[in-house]
């Protein structure tokens, strides 16, 4: 059986993620994390065509209060989602010497918002929803095909070059229960539920939301990486 993932908020919250948002990337570009902002950009670029193209035009399981603007929530929510928590993963793969600075201010904002966004006033409200049906399951399917291509990638690749897949999966995983929880008890996410089908929601998303494509972002992340620095001492 599917879940439902629903957010309710004020109008306010959007907004000011959105100014926090702007800061985040000005503060990367202060201190000169370009490959992880644009990284983070890339990131936030295919979460809307897929959840605008995919989960709101083709199978039509999104949702939003009537009034409300779909496109705008959608474009805002995957770019938010895309600079906070890919920006993120890129920090703690390449072990930034930020990064928990940079884990701490995130970490903290997703908590703080939700109370700021109170101070403005609880109107208008409005819920964004998304439910799974069966396409969880072809999520469940490009998890275990991404961590099956990196047990097979360790098979073949030399000592050196091995993906630690216990970090992989703790990246994966931790990353998405810091934001479903902040969502949840901060009372934006699964407002209305019972609270089994609120810790069921907060587990299936955190077991496999980000963690489905962990080790084959962290083999992109290792390609690029490598490609890039060969270029730049190549014109040293």
């Amino acid at each position: 059986m599917g879940i439902i993932a629903s957010r309710t908020m004020n109008l306010s919250y959007p907004v000011l993620d959105s100014i926090f948002i702007f800061f985040f990337c000005a503060l990367l570009v202060a201190n000169k994390n370009y490959r992880a902002l644009v990284w983070g950009l890339a990131a936030g670029l295919l979460y809307f065509i897929v959840d605008f193209g995919i989960f709101h035009l083709l199978t039509r399981s999104r949702t939003i209060t009537e009034g409300f603007s779909l496109f705008w929530i959608l474009l805002w929510m995957s770019f938010s989602y895309g600079i906070t928590n890919f920006v993120w993963m890129w920090l703690w793969f390449e072990k930034n010497e930020h990064f928990w600075g940079y884990s701490t201010l995130i970490i903290a904002w997703w908590i703080a918002c939700p109370m700021v966004s109170e101070l403005f006033g609880a109107a208008p409200v409005f819920t964004i929803a998304r439910t799974t049906g069966s396409y969880h399951g072809i999520m469940g399917l490009i998890m275990f095909a991404s961590y099956a291509g990196a047990l097979i990638y360790n098979m073949r690749a030399g000592k050196e070059k091995r993906v630690s897949i216990p970090r992989m999966l703790f990246i994966g995983i931790f990353i998405q229960f810091s934001w479903e929880f902040s969502l949840l008890v901060s009372g934006i996410r699964s407002v209305g539920a019972s609270p089994f089908e609120a810790i069921r929601t907060l587990l299936v998303n955190s077991l496999v939301e980000t963690n489905l494509g962990i080790p084959s972002s962290y083999l992109l992340f290792a390609g690029i990486t490598r490609s890039l620095d060969k270029r730049k001492s190549g014109r040293r």
